[in-house]
């Protein structure tokens, strides 16, 4: 039984549900009624169509198959606005392994996920048409092959302007999807959130890895480095300026030093007029965030961002010409709540929201 259905965005129930089977329909529309007598599916909007996922009102969370916030799977980008894309690699990793199963854990979690934002007031699914589109087929005993895997399956994602929300896999990844991403759009601008730089040059011997995708990316003017913003970079280092290499490239480096005991709004108002109305792409390292709050990751650093900082920098993205996102280094072993996956869903949601042609009702 499908539980995937759309809205018609100003039509009735009946279409509301059209995808549902008779039973279910007949079966949500009394509870609807007897439970809810306000409940309206219609928010008048244009008459389209929008891939809309099941409200856990009538369906169970735990039932269906986990694709990412419960919407329907697509073959490929045509026809979608955004879709959400999983790269199942660790073996770029330099300590703990597991981002492998990144995806499939952050899909599980991913059910909590209700259709609107309620502080935003964000409405991606009256407004944009996103779906699940699956993971790339990656080759777990060669890295280099999956990098060229990634970077010809990501053309193909944007060539029809479909913008990848991607979820990790390790950080490797961000340098493959940005050389598909560069291709369409030119260099682009970069806010990355991170306990670590990923500037570095070779790692035992190898020049590819989750260590190094950003020295690979301005290496082939893959990235607009004047608007490049690194933020929540900590930890010990191999040099007494771990961030010197960054700087010199032009860009803004904010330490999570910089960011303790405060609201990161402020910074995003600078981030935002460095990004201008260029393209811009967003990459977030679950290790920026402190790991009391994700432990489940392969570098954790400690006193990183908190949650509530990892949100003030995904909503502070919102009015910039976004055409790419990432959420990676979640490794679900480490974290046998489940937490960290849950707060990647989330922050992936928060990336939905901030796309440029999201909806939002007035507060």
């Amino acid at each position: 039984m499908s539980i995937f259905y759309k809205r018609i965005v100003s039509g009735a129930l009946s279409a509301h549900l059209m995808r549902l089977p008779v039973l279910t329909q007949r079966l949500v529309v009394s509870d609807c009624g007897s439970r809810n007598p306000n409940f309206n599916p219609s928010r008048t909007q244009s008459g389209k169509s929008y891939n809309v996922p099941p409200s856990a009102e009538f369906v169970a969370r735990v039932s269906g198959i986990a694709t990412m916030a419960k919407l329907p799977y697509r073959e490929t980008a045509e026809g979608l606005y955004a879709a959400f894309v999983g790269v199942p690699i660790d073996t770029g990793t330099s300590n703990r392994p597991g981002a492998r199963f990144g995806p499939r854990q952050i899909r599980a979690e991913s059910a909590m996920l209700r259709a609107y934002n309620s502080w935003t007031r964000a409405a991606p699914y009256e407004s944009i048409m996103v779906a699940d589109i699956g993971d790339i087929n990656v080759n777990v005993y060669d890295l280099k092959d999956t990098c060229k895997r990634i970077r010809e399956g990501y053309r193909k994602i944007v060539a029809t302007g479909c913008i990848p929300l991607t979820m990790g896999g390790d950080h490797t990844i961000a340098y493959p999807i940005l050389q598909a991403v560069a291709e369409k759009y030119g260099p682009v601008g970069l806010i990355h959130v991170d306990a670590h730089a990923d500037t570095s040059d070779i790692v035992l011997g190898e020049k590819i890895g989750h260590g190094t995708p950003f020295r690979r990316c301005v290496e082939e003017g893959l990235l607009d480095c004047k608007r490049v913003a690194q933020i929540g970079l900590r930890g010990s280092g191999y040099s007494p300026d771990s961030y010197e290499w960054s700087r010199a490239q032009g860009f803004r480096v904010v330490q999570a030093e910089e960011c303790w005991f405060k609201s990161l709004e402020p910074l995003m108002v600078e981030v935002r007029a460095q990004m201008g109305s260029g393209p811009v792409y967003l990459s977030f390292d679950i290790d920026a965030l402190d790991p009391s709050f994700a432990p489940g990751t392969g570098t954790p650093e400690i006193a990183g961002l908190t949650t509530i900082q990892g949100l003030e920098i995904v909503r502070g993205c919102r009015g910039l010409n976004l055409v790419g996102c990432d959420l990676v280094e979640v490794s679900p072993a480490y974290d046998t709540t489940g937490n960290t996956a849950l707060t990647a869903a989330n922050l992936l949601f928060e990336m939905m929201c901030v796309l440029p042609k999201t909806k939002y009702y007035p507060k």
